[in-house]
């Protein structure tokens, strides 16, 4: 299979990285508006200089490849997403942007190819952890979904340092969540729904997000009485947050609090993520269980190229979703991350290796 990856990025580029030693994948091309892309060590890869918002450019590279990986901006989604659907080619990304989602699913009503959004760490293999536990009792209480993409260390206010996209932090940090509660779809304010956890000593808040939740409200609504998604970070940074966007005003210039944010926060390499779900609810025999998954990720060198913790986790959930689609275990249409069987995901090269126990 030929993939092809729109943006070569740290994301994109680490994408190809976990390609390299796959079976399933013949040869990978990496687009980017940009010149100069560092392959080095990449055998499979080559790049190709392409303009996703270019006549014609876009087109022609979606119709080079067996399937497309957006790892690009989420606000540009929506364009590579429609020239897929053109082409009759299928569709992956890692947004989680609702309506870009919504957008998606619409398309993939007119097509046999799969089209298959959201598949990176928080949305995508929290939704397969999440949606697997969920499943597996017969009457569901609660379910619970936190990830938190950290630095190892930080000793500034905020409490944290960059590790990812910073307009998709900022994005999802201003959008209206989603949740079940009383096993009704309702929506979450951002930044709000604050917790506190300790996992392994150490303490972390919790609180509102968007997009983390994926499709699952819609596919567990009246079967889950509460489902929720959270973000993690250290204690003291949701207060700092909500000051910035909303005591300033600053959510409706994502823009601007974006700029700021690349031009004054470092960006960090030494970076951990904590990943939780805990479930609980009544078994065949009606007796009430708890069942939960729980990791602290890290960082690697792979294929002589150090990724960190995020980087690893987002593409290792990415790629294993291929291999599936390689193995003809996704269907056409419109695919929901909980509709994909947690053990075939750790079984996978990738999903097995980062994830699995």
């Amino acid at each position: 299979m030929k993939i092809g990856i729109v943006g070569a990025g740290k994301v994109g580029a680490t994408i190809a990285t976990l390609l390299e030693s796959c079976k399933f994948c013949r040869s990978v091309v990496l687009a980017d508006a940009r010149a100069n892309i560092d392959l080095s060590g990449l055998k499979k890869s080559k790049f190709k200089q392409v303009d996703v918002q270019a006549d014609g450019q876009l087109a022609a590279f979606v119709k080079s490849v067996d399937a497309v990986v957006s790892a690009a901006p989420y606000y540009l989604n929506k364009t590579i997403a429609s020239s897929c659907a053109q082409a009759g080619v299928s569709y992956f990304d890692l947004t989680e942007d609702v309506e870009t989602t919504n957008f998606i699913r619409e398309l993939a009503k007119k097509s046999k190819a799969t089209f298959m959004p959201q598949c990176g760490l928080a949305p995508g293999a929290i939704n397969i952890v999440g949606g697997s536990l969920a499943s597996s009792l017969d009457q569901v209480r609660l379910c619970e979904m936190r990830v938190g993409a950290l630095p190892g260390d930080a000793s500034n206010q905020m409490k944290y340092y960059l590790s990812w996209s910073t307009a998709g932090l900022i994005n999802e940090y201003c959008q209206v969540g989603e949740a079940l509660f009383g096993g009704k779809h309702v929506t979450t304010m951002p930044l709000d729904g604050m917790e506190r956890i300790t996992i392994d000593g150490t303490e972390y808040e919790a609180f509102n997000t968007s997009g983390g939740v994926a499709t699952m409200c819609e596919t567990f609504a009246g079967k889950v009485q509460e489902l929720n998604y959270k973000t993690m970070r250290y204690p003291g940074h949701r207060d700092l947050m909500k000051f910035l966007l909303h005591d300033l005003n600053l959510a409706p210039r994502q823009e601007l609090v974006t700029q700021i944010f690349d031009q004054e926060v470092p960006l960090t390499e030494n970076d951990v993520v904590v990943f939780y779900v805990n479930v609980v609810g009544r078994d065949g025999h009606g007796a009430l269980k708890q069942r939960s998954f729980i990791k602290k990720l890290y960082g690697a060198v792979v294929h002589g190229r150090k990724l960190n913790a995020i980087q690893l986790t987002t593409a290792a959930g990415i790629v294993g979703v291929l291999e599936l689609f390689a193995k003809k275990k996704l269907g056409p249409g419109f695919v929901k991350q909980e509709s994909v069987s947690l053990k075939d995901f750790l079984a996978t090269q990738w999903g097995g290796k980062v994830y699995g126990r």
